[in-house]
């Protein structure tokens, strides 16, 4: 038989420490997985979802074509710089143009567009409804003024008792935009019109448009501000907002003419002008419209875009630029009025 010496016992005690030791940390990090596994499991089932709510705003991305009135640049700009700061994944595109252009991109043209936003909002319903929009919201308001600059001739002299004098004076220059084209040129007619009947002039009208020659006609309304300020035009008919925001002089026009106080809407409307392609606009306050054309690519950004211009920020906006918001925004038909706007918009009907 062997014996046990003192160093074979410490050496099988050692081996056994070494064991237990050994299995001692395999249990142990056997245990922590498993405990880790089983957090993972109940996290990936108990994780709240993030709430983006109901129109998906937080996720709006991608560009955003915004077709305007040549009078709403300023406007939409400032109300663009906004959008991105609560949306700075979505590119919003502005062009300009005269309303009716502006319509016929998508009714003529075929051209996609998100947000239609126009000087008149019966080019909405003339040139776009039903095929190419469902409706038509009423947002801002405006009046038709003189512009001119201390360059003008007879600066000094003119006033509201003199302009339609001083326009028939030889060596004057002024002009509006094309009634074909843009809003503020038929409008420009109608105030030829109307200004005849305010003063008791007869044959005022057919006078002014005879002493305007066709050069002095532009596609739309803001391209007149820099022949103004170059010192090529004396006096042009814009809408107030246009001649706040480029810094021109400006000559009031009676409220019964200037085509911007509901009050006179009865006296408005005995004037009408008839445009080349047989449409008649009739005399009525000035209103701007905005809608969602069908052939939109980006329906829930531009919803978004439309809803805040119709907020109260957007509201801010358009008031600084000259441009007196309607509160409430108004639509003639309420029932095609998207679900989104039917809180902030009033029906007319």
């Amino acid at each position: 038989m062997g014996s046990f010496t003192y160093d074979d016992d410490r050496r099988k005690e050692g081996f056994n420490v070494e064991t237990r030791l050994t299995r001692s940390i395999v249990v142990s990090f056997l245990l922590l997985a498993l405990v880790f596994g089983l957090i993972g499991c109940l996290a990936s089932v108990t994780r709240p979802r993030v709430d983006r709510g109901n129109n998906g705003e937080d996720e709006l991305k991608g560009d955003l074509i915004v077709f305007h009135a040549g009078s709403l640049k300023v406007p939409l700009e400032n109300l663009k710089v906004e959008f991105g700061k609560e949306h700075p994944n979505v590119d919003v595109l502005l062009e300009g143009a005269g309303s009716r252009d502006t319509a016929k991109k998508v009714s003529e043209l075929g051209r996609n567009c998100d947000v239609m936003a126009l000087a008149d909002y019966t080019v909405i319903d003339t040139l776009l409804k039903p095929g190419h929009a469902d409706w038509n919201v009423k947002f801002a308001t405006n009046r038709m003024v003189v512009t001119y600059t201390e360059k003008s001739k007879y600066a000094d002299e003119i006033n509201t008792g003199n302009w339609y004098e001083i326009f028939q004076r030889d060596g004057v220059r002024y002009g509006y935009s094309d009634p074909d084209s843009d809003p503020c040129g038929y409008r420009a007619r109608l105030v030829f019109q109307l200004a005849e009947e305010y003063y008791g002039m007869e044959g005022l009208n057919d006078a002014l448009v005879a002493h305007c020659p066709k050069e002095n006609i532009r596609p739309k309304s803001v391209e007149l501000v820099a022949l103004l300020q170059a010192g090529e035009m004396d006096y042009a008919f814009e809408y107030h907002s246009v001649a706040k925001q480029h810094g021109l002089r400006v000559l009031e026009l009676p409220g019964e003419i200037n085509l911007g106080e509901e009050k006179h809407a009865d006296f408005y409307a005995k004037v009408s002008v008839t445009l080349s392609d047989g449409e008649m606009k009739k005399g009525k306050p000035i209103v701007y419209g905005v809608t969602i054309p069908k052939n939109s690519e980006n329906p829930k950004t531009a919803m978004a875009f439309v809803k805040m211009l119709l907020s109260e920020k957007g509201q801010r906006i358009f008031e600084e630029a000259g441009q007196p918001p309607l509160i409430p925004p108004l639509t003639p038909n309420g029932a095609a009025l998207p679900v989104e706007l039917k809180d902030v918009v009033n029906s007319e009907v």
